[in-house]
């Protein structure tokens, strides 16, 4: 049904890879030039494997940030992570392998640096946290590991990356960048000239899908089930995931970015600091997202959490579909079926018609109607209405229900327009826009709606003081 994106150019992969709290995240944050990865000095805290660009002087490559390399047992939640990095070294044209210098060569860095140098990838080692003296000791330990010379960094201060970026291009066997052509003689005080950056064929900008629910929803499940493989850790333990990770897909020649996030409880509830940084994470993405799927337990449907979340999406005006996961598990379907409709109906009236889809991401079902569910909200989020069709609409509009008067005087609305989508917009021009009542206000947004099918999308409707702003005087 669905399969990873294709690139025409395929670029390096780079894994960064090393026991936890060694500052993994923190380099894949300083390379990309983003704050993408969540940084903490909780160890652990990365889970699973997260991807992104960096411009190493002129060249992309990709980057997997990955979860600390640990010893455990098998089946074990730290087994899992262990067996998502050792997948994305498989996956990777180039290794760094990141030791932490102040605590010096551990055992556990000696254990893993052997999975390192047997897989046959190149490896650059980086010692982290090698700013001032303290980490001197350790940055000699270093070369213990046979991985050869060390390359000294803080990718906290941002010392040493330059030199970082070097032994990475020369180990992927990249060219050096285009250094300035020589000036001519006596033209001292001219601008280099600079060789001509190759022309990078345009992409188009995926669709952000972001995937919220409660704990233990299935979202990660979901994701692995959309993207063919296991991608994100799953099992039968609430809170796996902790931060938001992308990944992409390709569904009938469309580009999806999908986001999967860190279940979101209530907030009296979340004490721990990893559970505070990963809501604060999956509400991120909520507001970055483009299209929100609500993915709903269907042993527990419609809980308070789900209508927050739910509330929550719509505040931000994002588009939203909602996908009641493990539906193979019920009994009287159409019964089910009939009352999740109602509740979400009473529940998200501000957003009526929001697509609703029943799947069951373990079982691979209903993944088609859910993609066809999110491309079509998406389209339906950006439509754009002309400035005449709105203004005929006006005239309709204020014909059948005119405006109410207000202190003996009638209340004129003069012109509409549409100055953005996502979410569709609009604006009203009235002399006494402050008088009209919100329930006029709600007729205009249910006509808007109806007239222009737009379900399930949040509306935005406002009225400014003012004449037609077009009109000839």
């Amino acid at each position: 049904m669905t399969s990873p994106v294709e690139r025409p150019h395929p670029i390096p992969v780079v894994a960064i890879v090393g026991r936890p709290n060694v500052g993994k995240s923190t380099l894949f944050n300083r390379l990309t030039g983003t704050r993408a990865a969540l940084v903490s000095d909780l160890p652990g805290l990365t889970r699973d494997r997260r991807e992104g660009t960096a411009d190493l002087f002129g060249t992309d490559v990709r980057l997997v940030d990955t979860a600390g390399l640990e010893e455990a047992e098998r089946g074990s939640i730290a087994d899992r992570m262990r067996k998502q990095s050792e997948q994305a070294i498989a996956d990777a044209d180039l290794v760094l392998f990141v030791i932490d210098a102040r605590a010096g060569v551990t055992a556990a860095d000696s254990s893993f640096a052997r999975i390192a140098r047997n897989s046959g990838k190149p490896v650059v080692l980086v010692a982290n946290k090698a700013e001032g003296n303290k980490g001197t000791d350790g940055l000699l330990d270093a070369f213990s590991l046979g991985l050869g010379a060390p390359i000294a960094i803080s990718a906290e201060h941002g010392e040493g990356i330059g030199d970082l970026i070097e032994d990475i291009r020369a180990a992927l066997g990249l060219k050096a960048p285009p250094a300035a052509k020589k000036r001519r003689r006596g033209d001292d005080d001219a601008p280099a000239e600079i060789e001509p950056t190759p022309k990078v064929p345009v992409r188009t900008k995926p669709v952000r899908v972001a995937i919220v629910g409660r704990p233990n929803a299935g979202k990660s499940t979901l994701v692995n089930a959309l993207l063919g493989e296991e991608r994100m850790i799953t099992g039968p333990e609430p809170g796996l995931t902790r931060d938001s990770v992308s990944t992409d897909l390709e569904w009938k020649g469309q580009h999806i970015r999908l986001f999967d996030t860190a279940g979101l409880r209530k907030k009296a509830k979340i004490t721990d600091t990893a559970e505070k940084l990963s809501a604060s994470d999956a509400v991120r993405a909520i507001r970055f997202a483009e299209v929100v799927v609500l993915l709903i337990d269907a042993e527990r449907p419609f809980e308070h959490q789900d209508l927050t979340i739910g509330h929550r999406v719509a505040e931000e005006g994002r588009a939203l579909v909602v996908a009641v996961n493990k539906w193979d598990l019920v009994e009287d379907k159409q019964k089910t079926l009939r009352e999740l409709k109602k509740t979400l109906a009473e529940s998200l009236a501000q957003v009526p018609n929001v697509p609703f889809v029943a799947i069951s991401a373990r079982s691979e079902s209903g993944l088609d109607q859910l993609m066809s569910a999110i491309a079509k909200i998406h389209a339906i989020w950006n439509r754009r209405v002309s400035t005449p069709q709105l203004n005929r609409w006006l005239e309709e509009a204020l014909s059948r229900h005119s405006p109410p008067a207000v202190h003996g005087k009638r209340i004129k609305i003069r012109y509409v327009t549409q100055p953005s989508t996502r979410p569709p917009t609009f604006v009203a021009f009235s002399q006494r826009a402050d008088a009209l009542p919100q329930s006029y206000v709600k007729y205009l947004t249910n006509s808007l709606r109806e007239t222009f099918d737009l379900p399930g999308v949040p509306i935005r409707f406002s009225l400014r003081k003012g004449e037609n702003p077009y009109a000839k005087k």
